[in-house]
């Protein structure tokens, strides 16, 4: 008979569909665990989005390190080796979850799970996280939903060492042994394996490297760093909520370095790239003068003069410290347009006249 019960967590409620044995894990940092997990959307048809069972081996995570949907650290917890549970878990849970798929999937196809963060437009995984290459996790992303996790407990064992590549390793059930164990330096982490205070802490050092690589003019190297830190504070403010205190301390910090970013897309020629984040940074901060500096010399780079030239205007009118430059920009747009226009009647001088017989 199964039995139902309410975690003393918010959001959570647990029904055992086969019982286990022995007494409740004692989980601490480096434990070892060993599970089968399904999540099933919370709808009429209980839709699979994930089944470890059809990779043939179980899934292990290592606590407190390794892997962070935190919340199924805690209902594994509540769980006894042989264990089978039914988790109904509600949406502060799973916000993360489609993030979290993306990783373990292309685990599992053998693919790097950074793949996604890059791909030219970056930038996009630090906002909405536009695409995660998947559609049914994109839909996730687009409309957070209360998910269900279906979960057997194999085993919970102690202090390890740090797993390779993702906080997922996999060994085969009969072989658990195998697991490729690493110092934790050599662990390349996606960043939702990463604790609060670790992506708080990782973000200062990757923002000095950015700048150390731009003083020595390698961009695209500066621009990872920056993209790496706005997506360390893009996870952290998903868990705030908006304009509120904590998630506008996290957005002070994430400003500078999108600028930064943008800042190295110019450089790069990568102009529509900072249009985009430009545009959207200025959606919400719409009197950042740095902000429409960058996008009006995005917009003269690609002949949008009007724009450009409101752009100009604009950050001489929010900051008067600016204005010098804006003159210097303005003067040199001017030039290049009247360029522009004197080689175009050149190129196209005579195009429409009649043909002498």
């Amino acid at each position: 008979m199964e039995e139902t019960y309410l975690l003393n967590v918010e959001g959570v409620k647990k029904k055992i569909l086969h019982g286990g044995q022995g007494e409740l894990p004692k989980l601490q940092d480096g434990s070892k665990i060993t599970f089968h997990f399904q999540t099933l959307k919370d709808d009429f048809e209980r839709t699979v989005i994930d089944d470890s069972r059809e990779a043939g081996i179980p899934m292990e995570i290592i606590v407190g390190k390794m892997f962070k949907l935190e919340i199924w650290e805690t209902l594994l917890s509540s769980m006894r080796a042989g264990e089978v549970a039914e988790f109904w878990c509600d949406t502060i849970h799973t916000g993360m979850y489609a993030l979290v798929s993306r990783g373990m999937r292309r685990i599992a196809e053998g693919r790097d799970p950074l793949e996604g963060q890059k791909h030219r437009c970056g930038m996009g995984n630090m906002f909405d996280y536009h695409s995660t290459g998947y559609d049914d996790l994109d839909e996730l992303q687009r409309m957070p939903q209360p998910l269900i996790f279906i979960m057997e407990l194999f085993r919970v064992r102690g202090m390890v060492g740090m797993a390779a590549s993702t906080g997922m390793a996999r060994a085969g059930s009969s072989a658990p042994a195998a697991m490729q164990v690493e110092e934790p330096s050599a662990y390349k982490r996606d960043t939702w394996a990463m604790s609060k205070e670790e992506k708080l802490a990782a973000v200062p050092v990757l923002h000095s490297e950015g700048n150390r690589l731009v003083l020595r003019k390698e961009f695209r190297q500066a621009a990872a760093k920056y993209q790496e830190a706005v997506i360390c504070l893009r996870n952290l403010q998903a868990k705030e909520k908006p304009w509120e205190d904590g998630w506008l301390k996290l957005e002070n910090l994430v400003t500078p370095l999108v600028l930064n970013y943008c800042q190295c897309q110019l450089e790069l020629g990568e102009y529509y790239e900072v249009l985009e984040h430009t545009t959207e940074l200025l959606q919400k901060h719409n009197e950042n003068a740095k902000a429409y500096f960058k996008r009006a010399k995005a917009h003269a780079a690609v002949w949008n003069e009007r724009e450009a030239r409101e752009d100009f205007l604009r950050v001489a009118h929010l900051d008067s410290s600016m204005a010098a430059a804006v003159k210097k920009e303005l003067k040199q747009l001017g030039e290049r347009m009247r360029k522009k226009h004197m080689e175009d009647r050149k190129r196209y001088k005579g195009l429409f006249q009649p043909r002498q017989e």
